[in-house]
């Protein structure tokens, strides 16, 4: 039989005051969301016979059966639209060596693949030759978020064969993880 103590305790929890929702500053809530680290993917398609493609820091994974992966996107860009009349995309881990690429994908879209080795699958995945994953996907569903969507991928095939270290970004910069 369990005993329940007598006694209460004598000193109550601090009260934590956070801001409502009409108090949420959009600076101050980019400056917290940075404060959580993520992997650093490149989502890119062969769309009208060129390359065509973006980087993405809020991959992850979703489900293994079936199999799906997501990204965000915001919905003012520019590159999406095209993007997503892809059959197929690919979706390749940034290595921890990528800080160039990245800003490259984030710059003019005719310079974004510029001296970058890829490979195009039969069905149209542009993929990065030195990435430390490589998905080929198609989109399973978006769904609105604000002022994002949440883009779920299927997974029809992965290759991972490289061990180095991942690209982070956090608070709005790269960097590298270090083991531990």
């Amino acid at each position: 039989m369990t005993t329940l103590p007598t006694t209460l305790p004598t000193t109550l929890p601090t009260t934590l005051h956070m801001p409502t929702n009409q108090d949420l500053d959009p600076d101050q809530l980019r400056a917290a969301f940075g404060v959580f680290p993520s992997g650093v993917v490149a989502v890119a398609a062969e769309v009208d016979g060129r390359a065509t493609g973006l980087a993405a820091s809020s991959f992850t994974s979703v489900s293994l059966d079936p199999p799906l992966v997501s990204f965000s996107i915001a919905n003012t860009s520019r590159t999406w639209p095209d993007l997503r009349r892809a059959g197929h995309l690919g979706v390749t881990v940034l290595a921890d060596h990528h800080g160039e690429v990245c800003r490259q994908l984030a710059g003019p879209v005719e310079h974004r693949f510029d001296d970058v080795p890829t490979t195009v699958s039969p069905d149209g995945a542009v993929t990065l030759d030195e990435g430390l994953a490589r998905f080929d996907c198609t989109i399973h569903r978006e769904v609105e978020a604000g002022d994002h969507t949440i883009v779920l991928l299927a997974l029809h095939a992965v290759e991972q064969t490289d061990t180095s270290l991942p690209l982070v970004f956090h608070r709005s910069g790269f960097g590298r993880m270090c083991e531990v």
